[in-house]
């Protein structure tokens, strides 16, 4: 299921929210909403905006920072990462295999 950047949660659907707004961000980050080394929107922006729970924002913001697409600076907020992971090139590089 494919999730574009002005996307509203479906709590009743059967991806879990917090899935769905990882998908909302990445597709705003592709799309150029947020710039590499910028900070996105707060947690507490991301709160109001989707009427979600910040424990929910921050599972959200955790699953990105764990692909290598967000990155967070304590104190200061959360920032895109200078390059976006590549599926293909991730799943080819497994050690020494030369």
């Amino acid at each position: 299921m494919e999730f574009g950047p002005d996307d509203e949660i479906d709590y009743d659907g059967p991806v879990t929210p917090y899935r769905q707004l990882a998908a909302i961000l990445k597709a705003r980050i592709e799309r150029g909403d947020w710039q590499a080394n910028r900070a996105i929107a707060s947690e507490a922006r991301l709160v109001q905006q989707y009427g979600l729970a910040r424990t929910t924002v921050r599972r959200a913001i955790a699953l990105l920072v764990d692909e290598g697409v967000l990155f967070v600076v304590p104190q200061r907020g959360t920032f895109v990462s200078e390059r976006q992971p590549n599926k293909a090139s991730e799943e080819t590089t497994d050690g020494d295999n030369a």
